[in-house]
């Protein structure tokens, strides 16, 4: 496989370089998590705050009312409401032209400038294919940076969803960052065993809501949460074994040719795609002055962005996997492999 060729000065392999993986992109953030989570409350809290402002919202109900959108509507000036049903299929269309059409009209003045947008889907949804659109619809990639995928458990009744709904504990293991809400209806018993159970699903950071209020920074911050994985995988090892669902970091020590590290994801995504549930990280590529992010989603896998420098003095490649019946050890093995045939001599 090719690599792109070098150009020189403050350009690379990856387009030009940027201080955040966004660049000038506009960032979306995902909120998910089973029926009565209090999604809807957490978004109204953050929107009306200062950090919340200027912010697009499109919702995804599931049933023909969309009471969540009479909710969020008078609370911002630019509100989508997808059809009904989960996002996958004939709405994973609607979300992409939802998303061309508010970019549309945020460039003719038709809506307020908007600075982010917030997607709330159906307490029923995979949020896999929102992922999936986001990093396959190149047009999107280049207006749309998705910036966090944040799950929603409830203090009294998020435990119960979490034992008995495989959707909930997908929600969970997806996120970036996980938020207890409604604490005030809850003891401290309650909480403390639903972050546990959390914590078995998931090493994302975990902060609590008390009737939706939460530091908006925990929802909007760009660089929260792999720092935060990859510390906790790096001290705790593997993490999340539960239901099939395992999470774990792979680290090198030393720069990868680009060829090399795709050839690796290339193989991993054709035979345990639908089980690649969600790989982030940075990589550290031979040539690039500074790491590059890279995102995959099961088959899709988002543009590659190389940044400026490298975010902290450890200049090791970290990849946080989140997969379902696949163990760390056959993915560093491949790795490996794919290096040592690569190797010249």
């Amino acid at each position: 496989m090719a690599v792109m060729p070098f150009a020189g000065g403050d350009t690379a392999p990856f387009g030009r370089r940027q201080r955040r993986a966004r660049g000038a992109r506009i960032p979306v953030t995902v909120v998910t998590g089973f029926l009565g989570a209090g999604k809807t409350t957490l978004i109204r809290e953050l929107l009306k705050t200062p950090e919340g402002a200027d912010t697009a919202i499109v919702i995804n109900e599931f049933g023909e009312i969309g009471i969540d959108d009479a909710l969020l509507r008078a609370s911002s000036d630019a509100t989508v409401l997808l059809g009904n049903g989960c996002l996958c299929c004939t709405v994973r269309s609607d979300l992409q032209e939802s998303l061309r059409a508010l970019f549309a009209d945020r460039a003719q003045g038709r809506v307020p400038n908007f600075r982010r947008v917030v997607i709330e889907t159906s307490g029923l949804a995979d949020p896999g294919p929102v992922l999936q659109t986001l990093a396959s619809d190149r047009a999107l990639g280049e207006e749309f940076h998705l910036q966090a995928l944040i799950a929603v458990a409830d203090a009294p009744g998020g435990l119960r969803n979490l034992e008995r709904m495989p959707e909930a504990r997908q929600q969970i293991a997806l996120a970036d960052r996980v938020v207890i809400s409604k604490t005030d209806r809850a003891d401290a018993a309650a909480v403390a065993a639903l972050t546990a159970c959390i914590g078995d699903l998931s090493a994302a950071p975990i902060a609590t809501a008390s009737h939706g209020a939460i530091d908006p920074a925990f929802l909007l911050d760009e660089s929260l949460d792999l720092a935060a994985r990859v510390a906790a995988h790096e001290h705790n090892h593997a993490h999340a074994h539960s239901h099939g669902i395992a999470s774990f970091a792979v680290f090198f020590d030393c720069a990868l040719p680009w060829a090399v590290f795709e050839e690796a994801m290339a193989v991993l995504r054709a035979l345990r795609g639908a089980d690649l549930l969600r790989v982030k990280g940075l990589v550290a590529v031979a040539g690039c002055q500074g790491p590059v992010v890279v995102h995959v989603v099961q088959h899709v896998a988002h543009r590659p962005v190389e940044l400026q420098a490298w975010p902290d003095g450890d200049r090791r490649s970290r990849l946080v996997f989140i997969t379902r019946d696949l163990a760390k050890a056959p993915v560093e093995a491949l790795f490996a492999a794919v290096t040592a045939i690569a190797a010249p001599g």
